[in-house]
């Protein structure tokens, strides 16, 4: 006779999917992920490896190599949730303890908020620039105190909100469905873009002709590996948030093959080809407009008139539309569930990490490419890789991928270590996140200097502490049992 579960621990959205919920195919999951990967930051991202010195091929290869070390963890981790079928907050109850899960759920979905908000301010720009078209000239104003946006703009914001908003009201059908249909024709406006920037330099050439800044000669000459390693780290700390709750979509997967099989055909492909797209359209501004424009709903502006820039503009509100739902709304609306099940829905979460999202006004870390790059990608990655260690090595190596699902759901059961947290797993997160602090408080400018050796670990941050904290937890664990 099947456990009942704790009416504290779970409601319909965090218990188990039903069998026939899970219908995910290999193309719902490449359609989730073109839909994730094609979006401003993306195309900003390669961009601005381009901007720190990278020539095109330097930066594109960082980019694909970058995709396919977190492709690993991202299948690995999605094999749980198409395994047992619950999501990441429900998973990480098997490592952390039934109420330690809350540290590494919480963590996760902070970041989320914050790319929330990015996304929905890249969306409300876009709005603002279609209505500047629309009318021939844009909407004026100073900046108001704090937000760095003026009352038009933060109205666009509001719109691109609203629109998001309705959209979650329906559920996480409505982001299957959203994700199938924005796949195809995002890929057709990314090559539509690529094709624009071809036609008007005459051919690769002049595209693609910049010399790397590190070549013998250039202004960094010898320190491409002084770049490429951060930059690395900060690609595998793109996605360092959705290999952690990937599970929270292989749930729904049909079986472990769709969900390897889309991730593989979604993620490293279309994210380098959309970096591709990013660099030689950013390459080809510089030959076209005598500078580099390399935020495309600034570009969309000064592409010409009429359906040309309301197509371009349109289009960029939908892949940020896309990818902002996916993935940063459905992390943290689960964390809110599982923090509270019996009195939070899916649409309660959802709601609070809008606002959540649109509060702490954190577009403003991206205004700067080292800001962007060393601060909040390496950032978090710095804090989200020993989770993701610690969860992948406790599934696979302390597991061996056998988790009594009915546990998960119970106070007094398995999981429940001392006071429902499992104290191994804390230190493992401590210890990993630790050599990466020094190196963080550097980059955010909070302190002055610090250890050269600490700026080298930061280098390095989501892999040091995936390592450090996975091996850390395996090794407390084989000792406890």
């Amino acid at each position: 006779m099947p456990i009942q579960p704790d009416p504290s621990l779970t409601n319909a959205d965090l218990a188990p999917t039903a069998p026939e919920a899970r219908n995910w195919s290999v193309g719902n999951m490449a359609s989730l992920w073109i839909g994730m990967v094609v979006c401003v930051p993306t195309y900003m991202l390669a961009a601005g490896m381009i901007d720190l010195g990278m020539n095109w091929w330097q930066a594109v290869g960082t980019v694909l190599l970058g995709n396919l070390i977190v492709l690993l963890p991202m299948i690995l981790n999605g094999h749980a949730g198409t395994k047992l079928g619950v999501p990441f907050p429900v998973l990480s109850r098997a490592s952390f303890g039934i109420s330690g899960a809350h540290i590494p759920s919480v963590l996760r979905g902070l970041v989320a908020c914050g790319w929330f908000g990015i996304q929905t301010a890249i969306g409300g720009a876009a709005i603002y620039q279609l209505t500047g078209v629309l009318r021939a000239e844009p909407y004026a104003g100073a900046d108001l105190p704090l937000l760095g946006l003026n009352l038009p703009e933060l109205a666009c914001v509001f719109v691109f909100w609203l629109l998001q908003v309705a959209i979650l009201w329906r559920g996480i059908e409505s982001i299957k469905l959203l994700e199938t249909w924005a796949a195809p024709f995002l890929i057709l406006m990314g090559l539509a873009l690529l094709a624009w920037a071809y036609l008007k330099t005459d051919g690769w050439g002049d595209m693609l002709s910049a010399r790397s800044a590190f070549d013998p000669g250039g202004e960094k000459e010898g320190r491409f590996l002084s770049v490429f390693f951060p930059s690395l780290t900060a690609m595998v700390g793109f996605w360092a948030t959705l290999s952690l709750n990937i599970p929270d979509f292989t749930r729904f997967a049909r079986s472990q093959r769709d969900q390897a099989l889309g991730q593989a055909l979604g993620l490293p492909l279309v994210m380098t080809l959309f970096a591709f797209v990013g660099v030689a359209v950013t390459s080809a501004t510089v030959v076209i407009f005598g500078e580099a424009i390399p935020n495309p709903t600034d570009l969309a502006g000064r592409m010409g008139g009429g359906w040309t820039v309301v197509i371009s503009l349109v289009a960029l509100s939908i892949a940020t539309l896309s990818t902002n739902i996916a993935a940063n709304v459905v992390s943290p609306a689960n964390v809110i569930m599982n923090l509270a099940p019996r009195r939070a829905t899916f649409r309660m979460g959802a709601l609070i990490t809008a606002v959540v999202g649109v509060v702490i006004l954190p577009w403003k870390l991206i205004e700067s490419t080292d800001g962007y790059i060393f601060t909040w990608l390496i950032g978090y990655s710095a804090l989200l890789g020993p989770i993701g260690g610690i969860v992948i090595c406790d599934y696979f190596l302390v597991r061996r991928t056998d988790i009594d699902v009915d546990a998960l759901y119970q106070r007094h059961g398995a999981f429940a270590y001392i006071g429902g947290v499992n104290p191994v797993a804390v230190f493992a997160l401590v210890a990993g996140v630790a050599p990466n602090v020094p190196g963080f408080l550097a980059e955010a400018g909070l302190v002055a200097s610090v250890p050269a050796v600490f700026a080298s670990v930061y280098t390095y941050a989501w892999f040091v502490g995936f390592l450090l904290s996975g091996a850390l937890y395996t090794v407390g664990m084989k000792l406890r049992s």
